[in-house]
């Protein structure tokens, strides 16, 4: 059973909203903001996590009062290294940091999402499988995807991130079998990025014409 906030669903009903998601290192990221460059709206849930986690941040006394200081950095921010450690090797303690971000996360997305202006919107969630509460928001669901040695390659040139990180963190996510068949629409990003500019585009215009259907369907009935 999905926890939803009805009066936010109502809210999002007149907007096409396409969830976005993907294993780590797919290219969810590249994917959004070529949407974004065709003037797409954009709510991205990693974004929204950085920003409460920052110093300063909406969640960062509630981590430090669950966690303590050893997860919190000198400047004030999350310690994001020591936290992925911990949460894989304690599960309870990963349940504990949902309880924290989720719903702060949750109230941020549908503030962004009301305020959008766009024709229509990419909701970004990694977890959006996972975290089932934002589904009956959308409109579709595209998933990127490529083969999972990509990935690997892909995600081990960030900072701090080893191939045996990256799997970690892929055999903890949905796995891509079951991404793919909860998707409407799927972006093969095995390829150059040219390649994914020709997707996007079409699947741009697309999207504009089903958000325009969407809207003269609520505006008949």
């Amino acid at each position: 059973m999905y926890f939803v906030d009805e009066f936010a669903r109502e809210r999002s009903m007149s907007k096409f909203i396409v969830g976005v998601t993907g294993g780590i290192g797919a290219g969810k990221s590249t994917v959004a903001s070529l949407f974004a460059r065709y003037g797409a709206g954009l709510v991205d849930t990693d974004a929204i996590s950085r920003q409460m986690t920052a110093p300063g941040g909406a969640a960062i006394q509630a981590i430090r009062e669950k966690f303590g200081e050893a997860f919190i950095s000198e400047d004030g921010s999350l310690d994001r290294t020591a936290m992925r450690n911990h949460v894989f090797n304690h599960p309870p303690a990963r349940k504990q940091l949902e309880t924290i971000m989720h719903g702060r996360i949750r109230e941020a997305v549908h503030a962004a999402l009301d305020a959008a202006t766009q024709p229509y919107v990419l909701l970004v969630v990694p977890l959006l499988i996972e975290v089932g509460s934002y589904r009956p928001l959308l409109s579709r669901v595209l998933v990127v995807d490529c083969e999972e040695d990509l990935q690997v390659r892909r995600a081990s040139q960030r900072p701090e991130m080893t191939p045996e990180t990256v799997r970690a963190i892929m055999a903890a996510q949905t796995d891509r079998k079951t991404r793919l068949r909860v998707a409407d629409d799927v972006i093969d990003n095995n390829g150059d990025l040219q390649s994914l500019e020709t997707v996007v585009k079409k699947l741009d215009h697309q999207y504009r014409f089903m958000a325009g259907e969407q809207l003269r369907s609520l505006n008949v009935s």
